[in-house]
Formats: structure tokens, sequence, C-alpha cells
């Protein structure tokens, strides 16, 4: 069982940064890929980026590549979301979520799910 908060969102103006954090508890959260997802009003959750198990390997939505950079510290059982240039169309609930599947885009393959934290970039 793997237990995750977010936290670091707010209401930011178009072009600064944010730096999103997602804190585990429970064993074994070295083993897990962590990504994060978003979910604007009215649309579905949308997978951002994902983050092997050993931080070697991401995979990105191509809208924030460049801009966004997903990391993890395994010490502290930690994953970051550092957001930079943001935009409106960014402005959603942004999710992180564990899977036991490296390089997963699909958010049926991850299993332990944050409550999410509030993204809104105005213009």
């Amino acid at each position: 069982q793997v237990t995750l908060v977010e936290s670091g969102g707010g209401l930011v103006q178009a072009g600064d940064s944010l730096r999103l954090s997602c804190a585990a508890s429970g064993r074994a959260f070295s083993s897990y890929a962590m990504a994060w997802f978003r979910q604007a009003p009215g649309k579905e959750r949308e997978f951002v980026a994902t983050l092997s198990w050993n931080g070697f390997s991401t995979v990105y939505l191509d809208s924030v590549k460049g801009r966004f950079t997903i990391a993890r510290d395994n010490a502290k059982n930690t994953v970051y979301l550092q957001m930079n240039s943001l935009k409106p169309e960014d402005t959603a609930v942004y999710y992180c979520a564990a899977s036991r599947r490296d390089g997963a885009l699909n958010s049926r393959d991850y299993t332990f799910w944050g409550q999410g934290t509030q993204v809104t970039v105005s213009s």
C-alpha cells in the first residue's frame, strides 16, 4: 500500500513557475514508477509526465516538453513536478500516481493516487 499526498499548487500568472511535490508513505516507494496527471474542468484526466523507478527514464506530454520536469528523491519518498513558463491551459487539478509499470501513459496502469492539488494560471 502506498499513500500519496500532493502539495505546492496555487494561483500564478502566465509565465510563472511552480513546483509540485508528492510525498509517499508506505514501503517500496523506490520500486514504483511515478507519474503526474491533470484534470481540467469538464475534461478527462490527462497524462502529464512519468518517471521510472530508478529515475533514468521519463516521458512527457508533448505540450509540456521543455517546460515541465519530473524528478524523484527516493531517500525522501518524494516525487516532484517542476513547472516553468506556465500557461492558462495548464490550469487543472494535478494528481500524482504510482505504478509497477515503467513508462505507462494510461491512468488505468496506475494503482495508487493522491487527492490532487489545484494549479490555476491566470492570463
